[in-house]
Formats: structure tokens, C-alpha cells, sequence
């Protein structure tokens, strides 16, 4: 099978001496003496002659790179060169359909209304489908305790109240006329504001683009509204999808608001963990779900890359952004993501695998490995929960084989992947000095990131992405003939890895460390087979009660 190569509009990243470019639109004139002056960056030693050569040729480069200034590009637009995760001679495992989810029956409205925050979707769902609650009840609930909380929180940008009780007012009225659209029917949630909504502002938690505002609405929210979704709020995006620091202030964790949410899906994380939306959905690159899933004490599946449509969400990575729900438990992400998933004809990068999750299925035929190294490695305040936790696993019959995750690639070269796509995503942000504008700007700021990325040699890029396929080839032999790798959620490769090849990955709380902070665990699936993370982690949490634990003071 011909594989295709992960990249980008090339002229964009074409950036050998990118020096010369600090001319913006030519007001400053290129000489030799800046080529003489940039060797050093690349890591070459040109002599006089051969920059009498290349002189000419890099203006004319300069005037090419001047010249597509003047063609704008929509944000829509995705390159031409696009990411294939797949390995060579990589085949499926086989898999079954989309399960039929069980809805109770005995669910009551609990006496304490408040308790209602902290319910499942199943839970949820039978109080609707059993008319004890209407979806405008639960959506005003819901509503309220955003309004509630939130001030303290700063996990909401905006509330979508009018379009959240339109929806939830036909709903109900489907209901009365005996149309059910199954178990998302009139159930509320938020969404990481890097989607964009039709009629509201989609701010991507910068200062630049606080009143931004797209005539379309994403896939995911779509999909999820047909389903009869309930969207009640766009969350907070760290600025643009960096940290949980936004335009407005900084997310908090509702276990400690002393500490920030994580991010940079930070609002979707302290949100779903308050109880101010039942589940959200967020976005990962390097992070960014399963982060602010651990640190606030929830369930977080990143899938695989082209698992979920990216139309009308921001891109940071082309090659490396993915989608996926954060909710109370596993089977709430199962559910969620069996109704995002999908092809998408405006997202050249989705597939159309079948989902495969068998709820019935014996975990103990799941052929599961670990990273023992990197547990034993552990040092965080994590460590005893992970160790706990596999005891865990051992006493719910879960074999366990040792494995070890490649080292013999240049991981600190990687990062040049992510940092030359989202500088070609936010190149005009750069190019207008919009970008000074931004609140954090320091060494470590998305700001300041965007603007190195314009020091990054397109040659260094192809050649980060050519290590990239090694990497692919490496982890696919380490994770072919298992079903689940058990990690730690960080302090090791596993997250840089995973994220560069595409694999999915569930993070799952374990309890509190030592100063009541939640802990998580990561598991690890091979390529399109969410099912096998979701059934292990499904099991794992009906023999604990972690993932039923809240932060106090959210019940009032």
C-alpha cells in the first residue's frame, strides 16, 4: 500500500533562511550579509562564491513566498499533502457494529436536585425518555449551575441559552409525538470553543479573535444536535489551544482552584468535572484532552487521527489534531463517540471504520501489555495510584505482558512538526502583529511560538516527518499483537508517540494522590480499535468507584 506523505502547502514552511522573511511585504531589503549571517541557524558554512550563487536564487524565492501574501486562504482549507497514519501492510482487526445502549428504567429525579449534575448519559437519558424531567428542565438546570459556578470556575466563555432552549423546547415536543432520536435526546453539553457555532462567537480563547464569528457550524456539533443534543455552552480553549489561560483569566480545577484546570481543552475538563455539563467534547494535539482529563478527575478519550471531522474547528496541526469527548465514565465516551465518529466529506482526513465496541465482549481475552519501565520510572504523586491500579487489573483477570516503547528516534526533533503547521495556520496573526496582542507572551507562549516557527527550515520539517514514519513503523511493531497498552498519562514518551502516530488513547481517573488531586491512568489502542481501550476502561470502572468521585462543594 503507497502511503501519503504528512505535510502541508510546502511554500508555506519553506523556510531554509528564513531570515530574509523578517521583510515583510519587502520593506526591508535582502542582502548577502544576511545570508552570511544566518549559517549558523541552519547548520551550514556557505562560502563567497557559492552565496554569490545562491543570492539570486533565494530573491527570487523571497518574491514567491511576497507573492502568495496577496491569495488569502480560507481556515477551512487543508493542505494538499495530508497525514496517513497507517503502517505498511497494516490490517484491521475485525470489528463489530455500533451496540444498541442500554437505558434504564429505575432512574428517579434524585430528592437533592443538585445530584442530578453528576448523573451518566444513561441516567440521563431514562428521566427523558420516562418523561420524569423535560429536556427544557434539565437544560435550564444545567444552565443555572454555569451561571452558578462558573464565576469562580472561568471554565464557560459563552453561554448558547437561546439556541439551548430552542433545541430543548422541540425536543420535548418530539417526544410528546412519540419521536425518540435515541439516547442523546434532549441531553446538554459544552463544546471546547475552537468549534464553531452559527449565530455565536467562536473566540479560540485569544484576544485576537474574541469576536470572531463563522457562518457555518461544525460536524461534531451537528451530528451531535441530530442526535438531540442539547448545546448549552462553548468552553474554554486555553489561548489558541495552549495551557488554560484565555482572554478572560485562568480555568480552574474545581478540586483545587488554586490550581488550573490544565489544558488545553481546560474548559471542557473543569466543566464536565463541576457537573455544569453532563459531557463536553475537546481537542488534542500534544495533549490537550488527556491532560485536563487527569487533572480534574475525568474520563478523556482522544481517538484515532481522522476518527472525528475537524470541519469548522481550528487547526493547530494538521497532521496531529483530533477530536473526542471528556465525560463522567468510559461508557459516556463510547456513547459520544459513536455518534461523532464518522466520514466526513468536508474533512479530507476522516475515515469510515466501523466502531467495533462489543459491550458484551470478555475482557479477559483482551491480550494487554504495560510499560513497565515507565511505570517503575514513576516518580510523580501519582505512582502509588498507578501501582494500585494494576493490582486492579490483575484481580479483574487481566494477563499482563512488560513492553517498552521505542527510543532510537530523534524525539526532540518532533516538535518541529506541530510548531511549523500551527505557523502556517496563523501566519497572517503573525504578519499583522495581531499577535503582540495575545495575553501570555512569554518563552513559552503560544505567541512565542507562533513567531519562531518562521526559523524553521522546510528541510528540517520533511525530514522530522521521515523520522515521523519510522516511528509509525515502530510503534505499530510493538502494538500489533496486543489490544491495550497500559501507561502512565505522563512523565514518559508514550504521550509524544501516540500523538505522532495517530493511536488512540483513554485516560481514566485512579483516585486522589496525597494532596487530593486526581490521578488518572492512560490506556493505549492500536489503530481504529477504540473499542478495546473503551471495554478495558469500562470494566476497569466497574470494579472501582474512582470515576463516580466528585469535587467538593458542587452540590448545593
Amino acid at each position: 500500500m503507497q502511503k501519503s506523505f504528512c505535510g502541508k502547502h510546502i511554500f508555506l514552511v519553506v523556510l531554509i533562511l528564513t531570515f530574509f522573511l523578517s521583510a515583510c511585504g519587502g520593506s526591508k531589503k535582502f542582502s548577502k550579509k544576511d545570508v552570511k549571517r544566518s549559517q549558523d541557524l541552519v547548520g551550514l558554512s556557505f562560502t563567497k562564491k557559492q552565496i554569490d550563487t545562491l543570492y539570486p536564487y533565494l530573491k527570487r524565492n523571497k518574491k514567491g513566498y511576497d507573492s502568495l501574501r496577496k491569495y488569502p486562504l480560507d481556515y477551512t482549507v487543508f493542505p494538499a499533502i495530508k497525514f496517513d497514519p497507517l503502517p505498511f501492510h497494516f490490517s484491521q482487526k475485525t470489528q463489530a457494529g455500533i451496540p444498541s445502549w442500554d437505558i434504564p428504567d429505575s432512574v428517579e429525579v434524585p430528592t437533592l436536585k443538585s445530584e442530578l449534575a453528576f448523573y451518566t448519559i444513561p441516567q440521563l437519558a431514562s428521566l427523558i425518555k420516562n418523561e420524569k424531567i423535560t429536556s427544557v428542565e434539565l437544560t435550564q438546570f444545567f444552565i443555572d449551575r454555569i451561571k452558578k459556578y462558573d464565576n469562580v470556575l472561568q471554565s464557560t466563555i459563552t453561554i448558547t441559552e437561546e439556541l439551548a432552549m430552542e433545541q430543548a423546547k422541540k425536543l420535548d415536543a418530539e417526544l410528546q409525538a412519540g419521536k425518540y432520536r435515541g439516547i442523546l435526546h434532549g441531553i446538554p453539553y459544552g463544546v471546547k470553543d475552537l468549534m464553531s457555532v452559527k449565530g455565536y462567537k467562536t473566540t479560540w480563547g485569544a484576544e485576537p479573535y474574541k469576536n470572531q464569528e463563522f457562518d457555518m457550524t461544525a460536524t461534531v456539533v451537528e451530528k451531535l444536535q441530530d442526535a438531540g443534543g442539547v448545546l448549552i455552552a462553548k468552553l474554554v480553549s486555553g489561548s489558541l489551544a495552549r495551557g488554560d489561560v484565555w482572554f478572560g483569566g485562568k480555568t480552574k480545577n474545581p478540586w483545587d482552584i488554586k490550581q488550573g484546570a490544565s489544558g488545553s481543552s481546560a474548559g471542557s475538563g473543569s466543566a464536565t468535572s463541576a457537573g455544569l455539563v453532563p459531557f463536553a467534547l475537546g481537542t488534542e494535539t500534544l495533549g490537550s484532552i488527556t491532560s485536563p482529563s487527569t487533572r480534574n478527575g475525568i474520563t478523556g478519550l482522544r481517538p484515532t487521527y481522522g476518527r472525528v471531522s475537524r470541519y469548522g474547528v481550528m487547526s493547530l496541526s494538521w497532521s496531529m489534531d483530533k477530536i473526542g469527548p471528556m465525560a463522567r465514565n468510559a461508557q459516556d465516551c463510547a456513547i459520544v463517540y459513536s455518534i461523532i465518529s464518522g466520514k466526513d466529506p468536508k474533512d479530507p482526513t476522516t475515515t469510515d471504520y466501523p466502531f467495533g465496541f462489543d459491550k458484551n465482549k470478555d475482557v479477559a481475552t483482551l491480550k494487554v501489555g504495560y510499560l513497565k519501565k515507565d511505570i517503575d520510572k514513576d516518580t510523580s504523586k501519582s505512582k502509588d495510584n498507578l501501582t494500585k491500579a494494576l493490582e486492579i487489573f490483575k484481580k479483574m483477570g487481566i494477563k499482563m505482558d512488560s513492553l517498552e516503547l521505542p527510543d532510537d528516534v530523534p524525539f526532540n526533533s518532533f516538535d518541529i512538526i506541530l510548531r511549523a503547521e500551527a505557523g502556517a495556520f496563523f501566519d497572517d496573526l503573525v504578519l499583522s502583529a495581531d499577535v503582540d496582542k495575545m495575553v501570555e507572551q512569554d518563552q513559552r507562549s503560544r505567541a512565542n511560538s507562533l513567531r519562531q516557527a518562521r526559523f524553521i527550515p522546510a528541510v528540517e520539517y520533511l525530514q522530522a516527518n521521515r523520522h515521523r514514519e519510522v516511528l509509525i513503523e515502530k510503534m505499530n511493531e510493538l502494538i500489533k499483537d496486543y489490544d491495550v497498552i497500559i501507561s502512565p498519562s505522563f512523565g514518559n514518551r508514550q504521550l509524544v508517540i501516540t500523538n505522532l502516530t495517530g493511536h488512540p488513547v483513554i485516560a481514566i481517573p485512579t483516585g486522589l494522590d496525597k494532596d487530593k488531586h486526581p490521578t488518572s491512568i492512560t490506556l493505549v489502542g492500536n489503530l481504529y480499535d477504540e473499542a478495546s481501550i473503551l471495554l478495558l476502561a469500562k470494566a476497569f470502572q466497574e470494579n472501582t468507584e474512582f470515576d463516580e468521585m466528585h469535587p467538593e462543594g458542587y452540590m448545593d
